[in-house]
């Protein structure tokens, strides 16, 4: 007779409605060593199907329980550390600074400061691009061809400017994005005929959105949320390429995939770095930078 202190008495360590880990408790209870059965205990009522359990001898079940609890720790899924978003600014100066050279060129170019053919001076021309007029490569971000080409890039800019700012900051930021489009509207030069040439900010807004996929991709703000999950900024850039950058009868397709390739390239290579070394003074420093290098290429071109 099974005694309450009876070690040899049987006694239901594990028990669960589902089958399945009662078995694998089994399992592990006889890899171990230890005598085991698996038994279904009926419910309390006629619609109670009962449970499964596995049973163990009594003086058994310390050391029992302990090989399950190893089991069970060494079984758990990996826990996958997910680094903090971290946000700077609003994104906000830099938007403002990006309108503001946006819509002085059209100024400058009304009152006819200078003496200068603003569009024929500062336009990209792939053959004097590729001959050294690197400049080119600049200004053309800062010029238009109507009023509806400014409206478009001006409200697109300062969207997607808005959520790169807020990740890298806004000096940062925009120093990166002149950087890419600028960048891309070279390698649009290098694979354009001679005698092409294009104006406009487009190249450096789609040099952001591939900057902000990149590097919120990089950073792992998605990680942990499944494979496919894993990869969606990438995904929602290459999307946004596809439905903003591709349409239109004068759309520079290349230079758009130009300046989100040169972006994406930009966002991952600046993933890395802690961007809180900055401080406030360094995105100063960055968004000086930014107008300086603008103003800088404006100098070349009215040199030239």
């Amino acid at each position: 007779m099974d005694g309450v202190d009876d070690p040899f008495a049987w006694v239901c360590i594990r028990h669960d409605r589902d089958a399945r880990p009662v078995n694998d408790a089994a399992l592990v209870l006889t890899a171990v060593g230890i005598d085991n059965f698996v038994e279904r205990v009926p419910g309390a009522g006629a619609l109670d199907d009962g449970e499964w359990g596995v049973f163990i001898r009594r003086g058994n079940a310390d050391v029992a329980a302990d090989h399950l609890e190893r089991y069970r720790v060494e079984n758990l899924p990996p826990r996958i550390r997910v680094p903090p978003i971290i946000t700077f600014d609003s994104g906000w100066v830099g938007v403002l600074g990006y309108l503001c050279v946006l819509w002085a060129l059209p100024a400058l170019e009304a009152w006819g400061l200078f003496g200068l053919d603003w569009r024929g001076t500062g336009r990209m021309e792939a053959e004097l691009v590729r001959d050294g007029a690197w400049w080119r490569a600049v200004t053309a971000l800062t010029l238009h061809g109507d009023l509806a080409h400014i409206l478009g890039n001006s409200l697109f800019g300062a969207v997607f400017g808005l959520m790169a700012g807020r990740y890298l900051g806004s000096g940062l930021c925009w120093l990166l994005v002149l950087l890419a489009g600028a960048a891309g509207n070279g390698v649009n030069a290098w694979l354009r005929p001679d005698g092409f040439a294009s104006l406009g900010a487009s190249t450096a807004t789609f040099a952001c959105v591939g900057l902000t996929s990149a590097f919120v991709w990089r950073r792992g703000y998605f990680r942990g949320r499944g494979r496919r999950r894993g990869f969606a900024p990438i995904v929602a850039g290459l999307a946004m390429l596809a439905f903003t950058g591709m349409g239109g009868a004068n759309t520079d397709v290349l230079a758009h995939v130009a300046g989100f390739v040169c972006g994406v390239v930009a966002g991952a290579a600046i993933a890395p770095f802690d961007i809180r070394r900055l401080g406030r003074s360094g995105q100063c420093l960055a968004g000086g930078a930014t107008v300086l290098l603008v103003m800088l290429a404006w100098t070349f071109a009215g040199d030239a």
